[in-house]
């Protein structure tokens, strides 16, 4: 299992939070648990072609160099 920690946490929202998890009879760190896996529940896992179309639109316009120039380039460096 992972691990992380949370620093600088705003002294009202960590207040809020362990009346939260008192609330829900838990921890803090079980209702920051809880917290985490209702917030990201609703994420889809996105797929290579959906993050492929997404990056073709972020670069859309931007000058690209072909893949074979590249290989060319790199070819000729050796």
């Amino acid at each position: 299992m992972g691990a992380i920690s949370v620093r600088n946490l705003d002294n009202d929202l960590l207040a809020r939070l362990k009346r939260r998890a008192a609330r829900h009879g838990r921890s803090v760190e079980a209702e920051v648990r809880e917290v985490l896996r209702q917030a990201l529940s609703d994420e889809a896992d996105v797929g290579f072609d959906d993050l492929a179309a997404e990056l073709r639109r972020l670069t859309a316009g931007r000058h690209h160099t072909p893949a074979e120039d590249l290989l060319r380039e790199g070819r000729d460096e050796r």
